[in-house]
């Protein structure tokens, strides 16, 4: 069959002769071999002639007709095969199709009768009355099932990652890709509406430490030599703004070789942003304008502007710098309702400078012991040594420690009736992550969490070091953040009290981003890096193009990045990054459609001037 010179729609024939069928409502998927989408047709198409192309999700063999499902990108429509207005032998050929098999049908869409509409299928008004097909992609058993019916559950994980061709044709991963597709075009369009320039930056980059292990990359020209796989493109962006082009966003690829997790990949995306002449308040009012943007494009309103909260502050109240405010359940200090009692266990964490610090749970009184037991397990794994645990009751205050505490240490304490108060006592690195998961466990327990609240938060003012156990500096951000200039005089006396220009956001105890303003004079870049035991010469060494870049002339800048994966996740109602990745890796770091990582012939290792790693 010749085709005409004509567009793609107008060049669809009945396949049995070369008269035009009709032409149906125009649709942006059209092509020489299809005209539609499966899932896209609705009433309006009924009486259109049309041909379709996808996958058989389905197939029903009543004895003389035949129904299957058709499936592609935009649903399902169901397609009937019947002696009304099908041939008879297509009508047996379509009885032998088997699931997932490729095909292309031309038929009629018709409307279905009211009492055989399919409210669940959003074609399910209509049905195509089919004509003919073709098999255009022959299809073996499939390994795992693509169609479920009602409560079936998937198959494991592992399974559906080995055969992820499979797994992502599945209408709830097609949904989140697409999803993920929209916000990034979101996020396009909205920073190029600010002014922003879209710039790609190098994934063989020179190696730097950043907080995780590089992933390397030896070179195969410059013997003994390696690149690294970027953690962010971070020195890039600053080395853009000293060049002058004063808006940069990128939606980048980025590597960490870090120790597995559940919630990580060692590939990842993130959306990166930098600006010059700026101060974190331009950040904020960015980042609340772009975030309301992307939760609207998934059908949700936020509020225009996030609370704040010093890092302090949420050490303090939360025992997080991510806290969830949904709920209340705030910590507080019970050290003086200890001090001076002869509670062994307080005494001698008050005597070492620590504090008694906990939570009030209304209602926790009723939790039965091996509840609590179980929440005292999670303040373990936290790193407590335990809980100590106080409730009132009729009777008044029990517990273990009850006995222990003067009356005014009662009445400080301030249990109400049917409270729960579990303490922890110990220095504040002990006692914060512990209270933090028990504050969470208890929420969860007793329902105290509204599900359908979104609560952002910006935590600001974070410590611009932490002093390790072995006496050293570590950035708490990365070694480019700006101190407070309030601070700039405790950099030699005391810079464990430095507050950095770093900023985080938070959604319902979720870190979305963070990000910081940063160093823009060489002689400040140079003393935190001393501060951080990097000398001059390892300095220079390591990031002397940036040091000379400062030299000439950089202006005050900063910006933000976004774990682009965890956005769409939430956004998605997902409950794995997993889910919202198209090939992702298993939480060994394994990608197991295509087996990797895997051994390299010993020939390309000698290429590359490494020993034979195969023996």
């Amino acid at each position: 069959m010749q085709l005409l010179n004509l567009t793609p729609l107008d060049a669809l024939f009945d396949p049995h002769g070369p008269a035009l069928i009709s032409t149906p409502p125009p649709s942006r998927f059209a092509t020489a071999k299809r005209s539609h989408l499966a899932g896209e047709l609705r009433p309006s198409h009924v009486g259109a002639n049309v041909r379709l192309g996808g996958w058989v999700h389905r197939t029903r063999n009543l004895g003389g007709i035949v129904f299957l499902d058709l499936r592609d990108r935009a649903g399902l429509v169901q397609v009937s095969f019947d002696p009304k207005w099908t041939p008879s032998d297509v009508i047996e050929r379509a009885g032998k199709l088997g699931l997932e098999t490729v095909v292309t049908i031309d038929g009629e869409v018709a409307a279905r009768p009211p009492e055989m509409r399919n409210t669940e299928m959003e074609t399910g008004e209509v049905e195509v009355r089919a004509k003919d097909f073709r098999i255009v992609g022959p299809a073996e058993t499939p390994a795992i099932p693509v169609a479920r019916g009602r409560g079936e559950k998937l198959p494991a994980e592992e399974l559906r990652l080995k055969h992820r061709n499979l797994d992502l044709r599945r209408s709830e991963l097609q949904k989140n890709l697409i999803l993920r597709h929209q916000l990034q075009q979101a996020t396009r369009r909205f920073l190029d509406e600010r002014g922003f320039l879209e710039i790609e930056t190098p994934i063989l980059t020179k190696p730097t430490p950043e907080g995780a292990r590089d992933y390397i990359v030896p070179s195969r020209v410059h013997r003994g030599e390696f690149y690294a796989l970027p953690q962010s493109p971070q020195l890039y962006k600053q080395l853009l703004m000293i060049a002058g082009f004063d808006r940069y966003f990128q939606i980048a690829r980025c590597f960490r070789d870090e120790d597995l997790r559940a919630d990580r990949q060692p590939e990842f995306t993130q959306i990166d942003i930098e600006a010059s002449f700026i101060e974190p308040q331009d950040i904020f009012s960015l980042t609340e304008g772009m975030l309301a943007a992307l939760w609207q494009v998934a059908g949700y309103e936020i509020p225009a502007q996030f609370e704040r909260l010093r890092y302090a502050d949420a050490m303090e109240r939360f025992g997080s710098d991510r806290p969830d405010i949904r709920y209340s359940l705030e910590l507080f200090d019970a050290s003086d309702a200890f001090r001076g009692s002869e509670f062994g266990v307080t005494n001698t964490v008050l005597a070492a400078g620590g504090r008694v610090r906990g939570l009030k749970v209304p209602g926790g009184a009723a939790l039965s012991r091996k509840q609590v037991d179980e929440i005292e397990s999670i303040a373990k794994s936290a790193g407590a040594g335990g809980l100590v645990r106080l409730k009132r009751g009729p009777a008044g205050l029990e517990g273990p420690a009850a006995k222990f505490l003067s009356e005014a240490g009662v009445q400080r304490l301030a249990v109400q009736e049917g409270e729960l108060c579990l303490l922890v006592a110990g220095a504040e690195h002990v006692s914060n992550p512990a209270l933090d998961r028990v504050r969470q466990d208890v929420a969860q327990r007793l329902s105290l969490v509204p599900e359908d609240k979104r609560s952002f938060l910006w935590v600001t003012d974070f410590p611009m070091f932490i002093r390790e156990q072995n006496g050293t500096l570590s950035s708490v951000h990365h070694p480019f953040t700006a101190p407070n200039p309030e601070d700039l005089g405790l950099l030699e006396s005391a810079p464990e009290k430095v507050r950095a220009l770093a900023y985080d956001v938070v959604l319902n105890g979720l870190e979305l981003g963070g990000g910081s303003i940063r160093i823009n004079d060489p002689a400040l870049q140079r003393k935190i890096l001393s501060l951080l035991g990097i000398d001059a010469k390892t300095a220079q060494n390591r990031f002397g193009f940036l040091l000379d870049a400062l030299s000439a002339g950089a202006p005050p800048h900063g910006g933000i990045a976004f774990g682009f994966d965890r956005l769409a996740m939430v956004l998605a109602g997902a409950s794995s990054l997993r889910d919202v990745i198209a090939f992702p890796k298993t939480t060994a770091a394994r990608a197991l459609f295509e087996d990797a990582p895997s051994a390299v012939p010993p020939e390309d290792l000698r290429e590359l001037h490494l020993q034979n790693m195969t023996t």
